[in-house]
């Protein structure tokens, strides 16, 4: 069923909708739908940038790896500004002191480029939720069969169930209903979000299209007056009702969930992904363990209130006076699908 802005701003009732996907966030803002549905209709951004919920002592930890010679860090472009513990520890400052960082735009580019550097240890940060945890187990078995001794990874992957079930067992946040990020239900399907009936919630599969989301939110509407729970896919297009079962099959070979700390949130149980050990040899924490005892931001930057919706983004104390995207005091505003950086351009 197609809605309209018409139709779903005749609701009068108060009703929390929380995306959990960056691209949500940022389709969001950029089609200036914080505006265009009545004050009743609250769309809160909540944990669906990756970078965003990576845990500080990750940052530093990247920091200091990039500075060892024997290291080419290959990265998607999101990492290269995101700051530790200080302003100074980015990737880009590390450049700036002789690291050997390399930005790639496939997981494959690092396997071309340990090929071509034997000499040293090729180190790729692989960050995301399912979608792009598919292409780190391809990666993987790919070094398995190519003999590529010098690549590793640091698995910084996170599950989207784990921090959903959070939110919902977290009452102060009264969320009513969840825009479902559609690139990860391509992988895990319509019925990867069925655990919401446990929580008697509601949850509608969005695409990134305008009337995508209009449909969707006019769902999650029509759901809440009927009184209804449960999952519907508004995304049938792409979204599957078993998902895609070779992508899970390769991410449950290659990977398993252990507890991890989320930023803003805290740990989590079981709810980031970690190399089996069938593939160990290719985890660069087995040669440089990771210290997690840095896990709280000392800038002033509000960023883990942001991330659970606790608070908008324009209500940081630092938000477009300290922090811009040309001085990025964390990491919402640094990322592409960051909530700070999409108000900032959008609202």
């Amino acid at each position: 069923m197609n809605y309209d802005l018409k139709t779903i701003n005749e609701y009068t009732n108060k009703i929390n909708i929380m995306e959990v996907c960056g691209t949500h966030t940022v389709a969001i803002s950029k089609f200036g739908f914080r505006s265009a549905f009545n004050k009743n209709i609250n769309l809160i951004s909540g944990p669906g940038c990756p970078v965003c919920v990576t845990p500080q002592y990750y940052i530093d930890y990247i920091y200091d790896l990039s500075l060892n010679k024997e290291i080419i860090i290959c990265t998607y472009g999101d990492m290269i500004r995101v700051p530790g513990r200080t302003p100074d520890r980015t990737l880009e400052g590390a450049r700036a002191l002789g690291a050997n960082v390399k930005m790639v735009y496939s997981i494959m580019d690092s396997l071309n480029i340990a090929v071509e550097n034997p000499d040293k240890k090729i180190v790729f940060l692989a960050v995301g939720f399912e979608t792009t945890t598919a292409h780190t187990a391809v990666a993987i078995k790919e070094a398995e069969a190519g003999n590529i001794k010098n690549f590793y990874v640091l698995s910084m992957h996170k599950l989207v169930e784990p921090v959903m079930r959070t939110l919902l067992e977290n009452k102060e946040l009264q969320i009513h209903g969840f825009l479902c990020p559609g690139h990860v239900a391509a992988i895990l399907g319509q019925d990867g979000f069925m655990f919401l009936n446990e929580y008697k919630s509601i949850g509608v599969i969005a695409g990134f299209e305008a009337q995508d989301i209009i449909n969707a939110v006019g769902t999650i509407i029509d759901m809440k007056k009927n009184g209804e729970t449960g999952v519907k896919n508004c995304y049938s297009r792409l979204v599957s009702k078993e998902g895609n079962k070779v992508a899970l099959n390769l991410i449950n070979e290659v990977f398993h969930a252990e507890t991890d700390y989320w930023r803003g949130i805290g740990p989590i149980k079981d709810s980031s992904l970690k190399l089996k050990d069938k593939y160990k040899k290719y985890d660069i924490e087995r040669i440089y363990p990771v210290d997690r005892s840095h896990v709280n931001n000392s800038t002033g930057c509000q960023c883990g209130e942001v991330l659970i919706g606790k608070i908008k983004p324009d209500q940081c104390r630092l938000f477009k006076k300290v922090c811009s995207p040309e001085n990025p005091v964390g990491p919402c505003m640094v990322s592409s699908e960051g909530s700070c950086g999409a108000y900032y351009k959008y609202f």
